[in-house]
């Protein structure tokens, strides 16, 4: 159906605040940078804040609040009908964005708040002087939210592969391979990939390294920019030691009106959805690909009737993730993989740095582009959330697409592939189908963690210290992906993998 104006949803004001001051007691708490974010963008909406009804804030990982959204709305004067405070993922504010839009399409909301912030910069540096910050006081006995560590596998928890820095390279490896590529070219292509968000970075008020950096600086290892997890390095990876807060107020176009908000102002809200792979990764059909991002990737870009979009934001914890998206979406080598500057660059604040996306993304659109499109991700390549946002209501067929569901997740599912056995004890002959090597402070190798597939089909998780065997995994001129290897359970119980000569 087409929509009258009063369900028409539009992001009528957006709010940005970075805070970079040194001294830790003198940084903004989560709380206060959220309240000033909110308050920024009721600037914008000449005062539409007071009127909110609904509020979703962004899961918090830097500081834990007592109630948080009583303590938000009792500091912004507000008293929504609907306060969420939200869970884990990367993914989360480009969801919560695109349900207060279809909300307020369906008439159930008149003016929506989503926000978050971190300040993970101040919490590290006041750890490190082993000193108090002046905040309000640390809820210790607060809820938790449950983290993506607590679904993986124990025996990847033992093997010391239990979060996304050492799981997001089993994918860009085994990718990288069946892409034909030696493992120096896929540095190459995450070297201009990262130099491109890093140029967008650069040129961004609100960005925390705004710096352009070349390809080089980024795939150079050195000591500022050990490796992490091979092949990534610290520039390679999302930066959470930031002090940022983002939000978005979303309205009705007749609201907008009313309240004197310009119309160049205002940005629209297109066809939004997601997808979700299985949750536990070990078990999944393979590492090539995600086929939940590319379902997801596939159905936004044809409902867009196969044309590029003008604006993107592509989620970018780890080069696999654009590069993944960027081959779904058909777009070319010179692509501008952000509106931000990434995650690396720009600052990734936890689970809210899609919040920023779409502030930026608002800026871009009100400068001229004609639409965006805000992709987001959470855990180890488990959700995915998609939303388009433009200059003008988008229909299709006369239609809104913002009130319609778009069951990507019940096209994705028949394509998710097999669901893998485990072998927590494996003993014998196994092909390697992908690996990552760990890495201390000091930038030296501690260990390489192999996938495997055993005679039988199943999938096991093994270790291996030894400096011939890592040299091996990691020549720039090949990645040994289908070697075979013989795995024996070592003396504390952990299977240990031996390359055949």
């Amino acid at each position: 159906m087409t929509l009258p104006p009063d369900r028409i949803p539009v992001i009528a004001g957006i709010g940005e605040i970075t805070d970079c001051s040194k001294e830790f007691a003198a940084a903004l708490e989560p709380l206060s940078l959220m309240a000033e974010a909110a308050r920024r963008a009721d600037a914008e909406t000449r005062g539409l804040l007071c009127d909110v009804d609904s509020v979703d804030i962004v899961g918090l990982v830097s500081w834990r609040y007592e109630s948080p959204t009583a303590e938000l709305s009792a500091v912004l004067g507000v008293q929504p009908r609907r306060a969420v405070y939200g869970d884990v993922g990367g993914e989360s504010p480009v969801r919560f964005l695109h349900e207060a839009a279809q909300r307020i399409a369906r008439g159930e909301s008149d003016t929506a708040l989503v926000l978050g912030a971190e300040a993970q910069y101040a919490v590290n540096n006041a750890k490190r002087a082993n000193a108090e910050l002046p905040w309000t006081p640390y809820a210790v006995n607060a809820p938790r939210f449950r983290r993506a560590a607590d679904y993986v596998h124990p025996l990847a928890i033992r093997m010391g592969v239990a979060w996304p820095v050492n799981v997001y390279p089993f994918y860009e490896i085994a990718a990288a391979h069946a892409w034909g590529q030696t493992p120096a070219q896929a540095q190459e292509e995450t070297g201009r990939i990262w130099s491109a968000y890093s140029k967008v970075a650069a040129e961004n008020p609100y960005a925390w390294l705004p710096k352009a950096l070349t390809p080089t600086d980024i795939t150079t290892p050195t000591a500022d920019n050990r490796y992490i997890s091979w092949p990534y390095t610290k520039r390679m990876v999302a930066n959470p030691n930031v002090n940022q807060g983002a939000a978005v107020i979303i309205t009705s176009l007749a609201k907008a009106r009313a309240a004197g908000v310009p119309e160049d102002q205002l940005v629209f809200f297109g066809l939004g959805g997601f997808a979700n792979e299985r949750r536990g990764w070990l078990s999944r059909d393979n590492y090539r690909h995600s086929m939940a991002q590319h379902v997801l990737l596939e159905t936004m870009l044809a409902r867009h009737d196969g044309r590029a979009f003008d604006a993107l934001e592509l989620y970018s914890c780890f080069p696999i993730v654009p590069k993944l998206a960027q081959r779904t979406l058909n777009l070319a080598s010179s692509f501008e993989p952000t509106v931000t500057g990434g995650l690396s660059f720009f600052g990734a604040p936890l689970n809210n740095h899609m919040t920023h996306a779409a502030c930026a993304m608002v800026r871009r659109i009100r400068d001229g582009a004609r639409n965006g499109l805000l992709y987001g991700q959470g855990e180890f390549v488990t959700k995915h959330y998609g939303l388009t946002l433009a200059n003008e209501p988008v229909t299709t067929n006369g239609t809104h697409d913002i009130t319609e569901d778009a069951h990507i997740q019940r096209l994705a599912d028949p394509r998710l592939g097999d669901i893998r056995p485990v072998d927590e004890t494996p003993n014998g002959l196994a092909e390697l189908e992908t690996f990552t090597v760990i890495y201390d402070h000091a930038g030296q190798p501690t260990h390489a963690v192999i996938l495997a597939r055993m005679p039988g089909g199943a999938r096991t998780v093994a270790r291996s210290s030894n400096p011939d065997e890592i040299a091996f995994l990691t020549k720039p001129d090949r990645f040994p992906v289908g070697a075979e290897g013989h795995i024996h359970t070592g003396p504390d119980g952990l299977p240990e993998w031996r390359v055949h000569a």
